[in-house]
């Protein structure tokens, strides 16, 4: 007998069990859910975790006419007296609107149309229920035909199926949170948020057709907005103990599927590439990353591990940040860049519309959406941020520091023309321009050597922020080896930095010069020999505290 097949991009439980799937047992979430039950629960976990597949599950669970084989052998299966009572007994209402996305308003609404009538059509022998009369019957065919209310879409379909059963209704909302954010991105935030809690409010608050709801999203929103009145809703966050094993896969979990498919031997890159988040007390794996993992070592030569959460996931709400950003959040990320953690105050409620009124809320918004995980809480209550895994990391390090610093490419554009119209006053200036703004100078260390590596990294991230530029560093040329190698192809010319630390202001002068003649007699020039450059300029550039000098002049 082969191998179950790893279920890439599987959100149904119902075919993943059906057909010939691996499947990470979660059903002991039903249990837990039914053990604390809550009229309306909430879970807010990062893309990719596993939501919408436990949502099918659920449905598969409890709706009326299951297949209760779906569950032979699994962990719910054990709960005979749970099965019994509620396995296959509840009508069920089951939307996901992840699709809602539209540019305006006016799309979105005809997209949440389009989610509540599709879910009708699935229901759709409730237009030929001996249940329902004539105001019924039309009151379906409104809502299959999309001529109906909306607003109440939720409400009706409720009192349909309870009508028609007998029995309480059971509702899911998948992805509540999609709309929020497109609406909000595209300037229709207060219309959208008035639809949906006019929907949600019809469809969950005081519902005597409703048995209990789940929704699930990325972000908590706050109650004020979408959930106002509703009565004590069940709120299930990243940093909750309750639910925390259900979302994600845990290191046994991982461990088990790696024997499964005979791989073993790549747990120790899998884990350091896709584990790291923690869900309340758990440690958690990304399931997305580690099924296509899984799929790519059975069926790609290719063994080296891929950025797959990285290359699927959204970054509106990260991208919002970027002209918001100072030195401070610069600073955070590079600690986080660095392996290091950073304590911020996070913030479990926002609405989408106050993301952007404080910089601060972009470490709540990066841990939510799963660009980051937490390491605890230190004395004051602050959250210990760290960055999970080896592909968030690189995320870091291509992708979102490259959003910052082209957000600090343009205040570097006169230190860019500058050097390329090798005006050595204005390099000078420009340069001691940003040291002043960004620099301390006890940021250098304690030594001569380290001060002046801490300046040479410091010019070098400013002259990697233009683009189309080639900056190389510490790279042999000539005698020796020169600090700062730049090429510029489009104006077929190279510069040739040399740094030095002044212990005094007095001496930057003399350091600059020495720096000068170093580049010189090293013979550094030699570098860019049979590259085609017609014009060579040279720079010593000697710091002292937040000061610098340069001296200049051309191969």
């Amino acid at each position: 007998m082969g191998k179950k097949r790893p279920p890439v991009g599987i959100e149904s439980f119902e075919k993943l069990r059906a057909g010939d799937f691996y499947y990470v047992d979660k059903t002991g979430m039903i249990r837990e859910l039914l053990q604390n039950w809550g009229e309306v629960n909430l879970f807010t976990r990062p893309r990719r975790f596993g939501k919408s597949l436990n949502m099918s599950m659920l449905r598969a669970f409890f709706e009326i006419g299951t297949d209760a084989r779906l569950f032979d052998g699994l962990e719910i299966s054990k709960e005979t007296s749970l099965c019994e009572q509620f396995m296959g007994e509840f009508p069920v209402i089951s939307i996901t609107l992840k699709q809602v996305q539209g540019i305006t308003f006016e799309e979105a609404k005809a997209q949440m149309w389009t989610a509540l009538s599709r879910e009708a059509g699935r229901l759709s022998f409730l237009q030929d229920s001996e249940k329902l009369d004539e105001v019924n019957r039309a009151q379906f065919v409104g809502l299959r035909t999309k001529s109906g209310s909306l607003e109440d879409g939720l409400l009706v379909l409720s009192e349909l199926l309870c009508k028609h059963y007998g029995k309480k209704v059971i509702i899911l909302i998948d992805e509540y949170d999609v709309p929020l954010q497109k609406a909000e991105a595209n300037g229709y935030y207060r219309e959208m948020t008035e639809l949906l809690s006019q929907m949600f409010g019809y469809g969950m608050k005081s519902n005597d057709n409703m048995f209990f709801a789940v929704v699930t999203g990325c972000l908590r929103v706050t109650k004020e907005s979408i959930f106002t009145g509703f009565n004590n809703p069940k709120v299930h966050t990243i940093v909750d103990d309750q639910y925390d094993e259900w979302f994600g896969f845990t290191d046994a979990e991982v461990r088990a599927m790696l024997d499964y498919y005979g791989l073993s031997e790549y747990y120790d890159t899998t884990k350091l590439w896709y584990d790291g988040y923690r869900f309340g007390t758990v440690q958690v794996y990304c399931p997305w990353d580690v099924v296509n993992w899984c799929e790519q070592l059975r069926r790609s030569r290719n063994h080296t591990p891929q950025n797959f959460w990285a290359n699927t996931s959204s970054n509106d709400m990260v991208l919002r940040f970027v002209e918001m950003a100072d030195e401070t959040t610069r600073a955070d990320l590079e600690l986080l860049s660095e392996g290091k953690s950073i304590a911020k105050d996070l913030r479990m409620e926002l609405t989408y519309a106050e993301l952007d009124r404080d910089i601060e809320n972009l470490w709540s918004v990066l841990f939510t959406t799963g660009y980051l995980t937490y390491r605890g809480q230190n004395e004051d209550g602050l959250y210990l941020l760290s960055i999970p895994n080896r592909e968030i990391h690189n995320l870091f390090d291509r992708q979102i520091r490259d959003w910052f610093y082209t957000r600090i490419e343009d205040g570097l554009q006169p230190l860019f023309q500058a050097f390329d119209e090798h005006n050595i006053g204005e390099i000078e200036a420009c340069i001691n321009a940003c040291m002043m703004e960004s620099v301390s100078f006890m940021d250098g260390g304690n030594t001569d050597e380290m001060k002046e590596t801490f300046y040479h990294g410091l010019l070098l991230g400013m002259l990697r922020g233009r683009r189309g530029w080639l900056v190389k560093s510490n790279r042999e040329a000539g005698n020796g080896r020169a600090d700062i190698i730049l090429i510029d192809r489009l104006r077929q010319c190279g510069h040739i930095v040399e740094v030095k630390y002044a212990r005094t202001c007095s001496s930057l002068e003399n350091r600059a010069r020495e720096g000068l003649r170093q580049i010189g007699e090293a013979r550094y020039d030699e570098y860019f020999s049979g590259l085609g450059i017609s014009a060579i300029y040279c720079y010593g550039i000697a710091f002292c505290q937040k000061k610098c000098k340069v001296a200049g002049m051309t191969a």
